[in-house]
Protein backbone atom coordinates (compact mmCIF):
# COMPACT_ATOMS: atom_id res chain seq x y z
CA UNK A 1 0.00 0.00 0.00
CA UNK A 2 1.36 3.42 -0.96
CA UNK A 3 0.30 6.89 -0.05
CA UNK A 4 0.26 9.38 -2.90
CA UNK A 5 0.99 13.01 -2.27
CA UNK A 6 -1.84 14.71 -4.12
CA UNK A 7 -1.72 18.18 -2.57
CA UNK A 8 -4.34 20.48 -4.03
CA UNK A 9 -4.64 24.03 -2.81
CA UNK A 10 -8.20 24.92 -1.85
CA UNK A 11 -9.93 27.65 0.11
CA UNK A 12 -10.25 25.16 2.98
CA UNK A 13 -6.45 25.19 3.38
CA UNK A 14 -6.51 28.85 4.38
CA UNK A 15 -7.02 29.78 8.00
CA UNK A 16 -10.34 31.53 8.78
CA UNK A 17 -9.83 35.10 10.07
CA UNK A 18 -11.20 34.36 13.57
CA UNK A 19 -8.74 31.45 13.96
CA UNK A 20 -5.66 33.30 12.70
CA UNK A 21 -4.85 34.97 16.02
CA UNK A 22 -4.95 31.59 17.80
CA UNK A 23 -3.06 29.71 15.10
CA UNK A 24 -0.20 32.15 14.44
CA UNK A 25 1.58 31.75 17.84
CA UNK A 26 1.50 27.96 17.47
CA UNK A 27 2.25 27.41 13.80
CA UNK A 28 3.95 30.62 12.78
CA UNK A 29 2.84 32.43 9.62
CA UNK A 30 -0.72 31.92 8.43
CA UNK A 31 -2.55 32.84 5.24
CA UNK A 32 -6.02 34.09 6.00
CA UNK A 33 -8.49 34.70 3.14
CA UNK A 34 -7.96 38.45 3.61
CA UNK A 35 -4.19 38.02 3.42
CA UNK A 36 -4.59 35.88 0.28
CA UNK A 37 -6.64 38.62 -1.39
CA UNK A 38 -4.13 41.30 -0.40
CA UNK A 39 -1.36 39.09 -1.79
CA UNK A 40 -3.34 38.84 -5.03
CA UNK A 41 -3.56 42.65 -5.21
CA UNK A 42 0.21 42.86 -4.62
CA UNK A 43 0.72 40.25 -7.37
CA UNK A 44 -1.33 42.14 -9.95
CA UNK A 45 0.28 45.48 -9.05
CA UNK A 46 3.78 43.99 -9.32
CA UNK A 47 2.99 42.35 -12.65
CA UNK A 48 1.64 45.64 -13.96
CA UNK A 49 4.96 47.35 -13.16
CA UNK A 50 6.68 45.01 -15.63
CA UNK A 51 3.85 45.11 -18.18
CA UNK A 52 3.64 48.91 -18.08
CA UNK A 53 7.38 49.22 -18.71
CA UNK A 54 6.96 46.96 -21.75
CA UNK A 55 3.96 48.92 -23.10
CA UNK A 56 5.50 52.35 -22.52
CA UNK A 57 8.78 51.38 -24.19
CA UNK A 58 6.91 49.75 -27.08
CA UNK A 59 4.40 52.50 -27.82
CA UNK A 60 5.91 55.58 -26.18
CA UNK A 61 3.06 56.93 -24.06
CA UNK A 62 5.10 59.98 -23.12
CA UNK A 63 6.00 59.03 -19.55
CA UNK A 64 9.43 57.39 -19.47
CA UNK A 65 9.43 57.00 -23.26
CA UNK A 66 8.38 59.55 -25.85
CA UNK A 67 6.56 58.55 -29.02
CA UNK A 68 9.69 59.24 -31.07
CA UNK A 69 11.71 56.88 -28.83
CA UNK A 70 9.11 54.09 -28.96
CA UNK A 71 10.25 50.65 -30.03
CA UNK A 72 7.64 50.50 -32.81
CA UNK A 73 9.01 53.77 -34.17
CA UNK A 74 12.59 52.47 -34.37
CA UNK A 75 13.73 53.40 -30.89
CA UNK A 76 15.83 51.13 -28.71
CA UNK A 77 14.50 50.10 -25.28
CA UNK A 78 18.04 49.61 -23.94
CA UNK A 79 20.02 52.39 -25.60
CA UNK A 80 18.98 55.25 -23.34
CA UNK A 81 19.45 53.41 -20.05
CA UNK A 82 22.53 51.33 -20.78
CA UNK A 83 24.13 54.02 -22.94
CA UNK A 84 24.10 56.55 -20.11
CA UNK A 85 25.77 54.45 -17.41
CA UNK A 86 28.51 56.30 -15.57
CA UNK A 87 29.47 54.00 -12.68
CA UNK A 88 29.94 50.39 -11.69
CA UNK A 89 32.30 47.50 -12.39
CA UNK A 90 30.39 46.38 -15.52
CA UNK A 91 29.84 49.87 -16.91
CA UNK A 92 31.79 49.38 -20.15
CA UNK A 93 30.34 45.92 -20.80
CA UNK A 94 26.77 47.02 -20.23
CA UNK A 95 27.27 50.18 -22.31
CA UNK A 96 28.44 48.00 -25.20
CA UNK A 97 25.09 46.17 -25.02
CA UNK A 98 23.13 49.43 -25.41
CA UNK A 99 20.98 49.40 -28.54
CA UNK A 100 21.97 45.87 -29.57
CA UNK A 101 18.97 44.08 -31.14
CA UNK A 102 19.49 40.95 -29.02
CA UNK A 103 19.53 43.05 -25.85
CA UNK A 104 16.38 44.92 -26.89
CA UNK A 105 14.49 41.72 -27.68
CA UNK A 106 15.57 39.87 -24.53
CA UNK A 107 14.70 42.84 -22.34
CA UNK A 108 11.29 43.41 -23.92
CA UNK A 109 10.34 39.73 -24.01
CA UNK A 110 11.33 39.50 -20.35
CA UNK A 111 9.23 42.52 -19.34
CA UNK A 112 6.16 41.28 -21.22
CA UNK A 113 6.42 37.64 -20.14
CA UNK A 114 7.04 38.41 -16.47
CA UNK A 115 4.31 41.04 -16.39
CA UNK A 116 1.65 38.84 -18.01
CA UNK A 117 2.58 35.73 -16.02
CA UNK A 118 2.55 37.50 -12.66
CA UNK A 119 -0.77 39.25 -13.39
CA UNK A 120 -2.32 35.94 -14.46
CA UNK A 121 -0.82 34.12 -11.47
CA UNK A 122 0.95 31.46 -13.52
CA UNK A 123 4.60 30.47 -13.73
CA UNK A 124 5.42 32.47 -10.63
CA UNK A 125 8.56 30.44 -9.89
CA UNK A 126 10.01 31.08 -13.34
CA UNK A 127 8.94 34.73 -13.10
CA UNK A 128 10.67 35.03 -9.72
CA UNK A 129 13.93 33.61 -11.11
CA UNK A 130 13.98 35.52 -14.40
CA UNK A 131 12.67 38.70 -12.80
CA UNK A 132 15.34 38.54 -10.09
CA UNK A 133 18.07 38.07 -12.71
CA UNK A 134 16.74 41.03 -14.73
CA UNK A 135 16.47 43.24 -11.64
CA UNK A 136 19.93 42.19 -10.45
CA UNK A 137 21.41 43.24 -13.80
CA UNK A 138 19.59 46.57 -13.56
CA UNK A 139 20.87 47.01 -9.99
CA UNK A 140 24.43 46.31 -11.19
CA UNK A 141 23.92 48.74 -14.07
CA UNK A 142 22.79 51.57 -11.79
CA UNK A 143 25.36 50.52 -9.16
CA UNK A 144 23.84 52.24 -6.13
CA UNK A 145 26.99 51.44 -4.13
CA UNK A 146 28.79 54.28 -5.93
CA UNK A 147 28.76 57.69 -4.23
CA UNK A 148 30.05 59.46 -7.34
CA UNK A 149 30.10 58.75 -11.08
CA UNK A 150 33.12 58.77 -13.41
CA UNK A 151 33.05 62.58 -13.56
CA UNK A 152 33.02 62.90 -9.77
CA UNK A 153 29.38 63.99 -9.64
CA UNK A 154 27.28 62.63 -6.77
CA UNK A 155 25.09 59.72 -7.85
CA UNK A 156 22.42 60.65 -5.26
CA UNK A 157 21.89 56.98 -4.48
CA UNK A 158 19.17 56.80 -1.84
CA UNK A 159 20.29 53.43 -0.47
CA UNK A 160 23.52 51.69 -1.44
CA UNK A 161 22.18 48.16 -0.96
CA UNK A 162 18.39 47.81 -0.72
CA UNK A 163 16.75 49.85 -3.47
CA UNK A 164 13.60 49.28 -5.50
CA UNK A 165 15.25 46.59 -7.66
CA UNK A 166 15.92 44.48 -4.56
CA UNK A 167 12.41 45.07 -3.21
CA UNK A 168 10.74 44.05 -6.49
CA UNK A 169 12.87 40.89 -6.61
CA UNK A 170 11.91 40.01 -3.05
CA UNK A 171 8.23 40.57 -3.85
CA UNK A 172 8.46 38.20 -6.83
CA UNK A 173 10.08 35.55 -4.65
CA UNK A 174 7.46 35.93 -1.89
CA UNK A 175 4.60 35.75 -4.41
CA UNK A 176 5.96 32.49 -5.80
CA UNK A 177 6.58 31.00 -2.35
CA UNK A 178 3.06 31.90 -1.18
CA UNK A 179 1.32 30.48 -4.29
CA UNK A 180 -0.18 33.93 -4.76
CA UNK A 181 -1.63 32.95 -8.13
CA UNK A 182 -4.26 30.76 -6.48
CA UNK A 183 -6.38 33.74 -5.41
CA UNK A 184 -7.87 35.88 -8.19
CA UNK A 185 -5.55 34.19 -10.67
CA UNK A 186 -5.09 31.02 -12.68
CA UNK A 187 -2.62 29.37 -10.30
CA UNK A 188 -4.72 26.27 -9.60
CA UNK A 189 -5.56 25.68 -13.25
CA UNK A 190 -1.89 26.18 -14.15
CA UNK A 191 -0.83 23.67 -11.47
CA UNK A 192 -3.23 21.10 -12.93
CA UNK A 193 -1.81 21.77 -16.39
CA UNK A 194 1.87 21.42 -15.50
CA UNK A 195 1.14 18.58 -13.01
CA UNK A 196 4.41 17.17 -11.64
CA UNK A 197 6.67 19.79 -13.27
CA UNK A 198 6.74 21.85 -10.08
CA UNK A 199 9.46 24.15 -11.40
CA UNK A 200 6.83 25.50 -13.82
CA UNK A 201 4.46 26.57 -11.01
Amino acid sequence: MSIQDDTRFTEAMQVPPHRAAETAPVHGAVMTPTAARLMAVLRVATGFIFLWAFLDKTFGFGYATTSAQAWINGGSPTKGFLGSLTAGPLESTLRSWAGQPWADWLFMIGLAAIGLAVIAGIGLRISAVTGTVMLLLMWIAEWPLARADDAGKATQSTNPIVDYHVLYALVLIVLAAAYAGNTWGFGRQWADLVKHNRWLL
